[in-house]
């Protein structure tokens, strides 16, 4: 006989396992079907292991630049990359030891496995019943009827076809993160936010990079202005950057790549990463057996996340939207609302913050100047972090905020800041525009002196040519 339950969720993912908990504080019976580990991508493969790295990357930079602090004699230091990645993965494994625990404490029922869902059947006269297969072999295949499905499983690394992955010589982000040791040389092939961190924190860490980007700047989801700062710093690192180029194929010859480069000389490295994105997890998740729509930039859902189902939903990176851990949660937490047909906001994307974390840090929020709407008139404010005291402090004198006001409604478009700390920094700026609240009173409210926040302030104040330190 088939089981019951309220609730099942196809994924534990950031989106998926935040759902699950919202709703089991709802009262709902829950279950996860996750193949994997909870946490999905986040915790073991994307946000917490690479800033795990970068952290040691920056503790490094820190301890090569203690001279100009006035701390000498510090000699001696190397990086031990094997204590590295065991730091990495004892932070990922306590966070994953955490959610378990909010598994437990919530009851919701997690199944280890993976689930496909069934069309009209014996089972249920609608689609949306989910046949689950265990990673234990012993266990027989469960059915599941569920009231509701959300979808979450999330996505792929993607490559092209004459970079072909192998995970040894030519690596995904994933397979980076699996490396014993430091390559002395690299290619990263793409210029976006997952390709320049790990640029980053590998020149941190000693190895020669190349970054090799197919359009005209990094970062292109950025301000102008912020990708460009970023090439600047990247190069005055030691960091190659070749943009408007194209990788034609890489061959492994050896224990090195051969990679060519369309009207460039090629170029010799011991490895190869691909960073051009990743790809949402629609197949072999049954949706062949619904109605549900789908392609390859993922499941077509409402602003509620509901399918062409109207019991099914979707959430996080297996739809097309921004594919941020914190956009995944608050879909699942809006998904949950809707199906228990509760009032809930929906997500402006454009509002949602975005961080990248080199060094130095990129965020940003709302509009930069070259994408506000057409029709906008729109006043830009700057602040150099040269001009604030805890920047000069820290060292980290580089880099500045950019503030975008509306001058005919006074309203605040967006921030965007480059330099020390901006991916703490950021929140200020989204919770003013959650808010509604203007430049200006942005601008005039105190900020503790001396503190990286006020460059913010000035920023602000600039709109209105009020800045006190510019």
């Amino acid at each position: 006989m088939a089981e019951q339950t309220d609730l099942l969720i196809l994924g534990g993912g950031t989106g998926g396992y935040v759902a699950a908990i919202r709703a089991a504080q709802k009262g709902l019976d829950v279950t996860i079907v996750e193949k994997s580990k909870l946490g999905g991508t986040c915790l073991h493969k994307g946000c917490i292991p690479t800033k795990a790295l970068l952290r040691s990357a920056e503790v490094f930079d820190i301890i090569k630049d203690a001279q100009e602090f006035g701390i000498e004699n510090v000699k001696d230091f190397s990086v031990d990359f094997k204590k590295v990645q065991e730091r990495k993965q004892g932070i990922i494994n306590q966070l994953h030891q955490g959610v378990e625990g909010l598994m437990k404490k919530n009851k919701i029922r997690v199944l280890e496995g993976e689930g496909a869902i069934l069309g009209p059947s014996i089972f249920s006269p609608v689609s949306g019943a989910v046949a689950v297969t265990f990673n234990d072999k012993s266990k027989e295949e469960e059915i599941i009827v569920p009231k509701n499905v959300i979808i979450a499983t999330g996505s792929s690394p993607k490559t092209l076809p004459n970079l072909p992955l192998d995970e040894e010589f030519i690596l995904s982000s994933d397979g980076m993160l699996e490396i014993e040791t430091l390559p002395k040389s690299i290619v990263i092939v793409g210029g976006g936010v997952i390709g320049v961190e790990w640029a980053s924190l590998l020149n941190s860490l000693g190895v020669e990079v190349t970054i090799i980007e197919f359009l005209d700047r990094l970062l292109i989801n950025e301000s102008p202005t912020i990708s460009k700062e970023l090439k600047k710093s990247l190069e005055k690192r030691g960091i190659k950057v070749l943009l408007s180029s194209k990788v034609s194929k890489a061959d492994i010859k050896g224990k090195e790549v051969v990679v060519d480069i369309e009207g460039q000389d090629s170029l010799t490295v011991d490895k190869v990463m691909v960073a051009i994105g990743r790809k949402p997890n629609v197949n072999g998740i049954g949706l062949q057996n619904t109605s549900v729509k789908f392609d390859d930039k993922g499941i077509q859902v409402n602003e509620f996340y509901q399918t062409t189902e109207d019991h099914i939903y979707a959430v996080g990176d297996c739809i097309d939207t921004l594919q941020l851990a914190h956009v995944a949660m608050k879909e699942g937490e809006i998904a949950v609302s809707h199906l228990l047909e509760e009032d809930v906001d929906t997500i402006n994307y454009t509002n949602v913050p975005r961080c990248v974390y080199t060094n130095p840090e990129i965020a940003s929020v709302g509009y930069s100047k070259d994408n506000v709407p057409e029709g906008v008139k729109a006043k830009v404010g700057t602040f150099s972090f040269a001009g604030n005291g805890k920047a000069l402090v820290y060292g980290g004198e580089g880099g500045f905020v950019e503030v975008i006001r509306d001058e005919e409604t006074d309203d605040l478009l967006g921030v965007s800041i480059i330099g020390p700390h901006a991916t703490d920094l950021i929140s200020e700026a989204s919770t003013s525009i959650y808010l509604d609240a203007t430049p200006i009173e942005l601008g005039e409210a105190i900020h503790p002196h001396p503190t990286l926040s006020e460059a913010i302030q000035e920023a602000a104040l600039d709109t209105y040519k009020k800045a006190i330190h510019k």
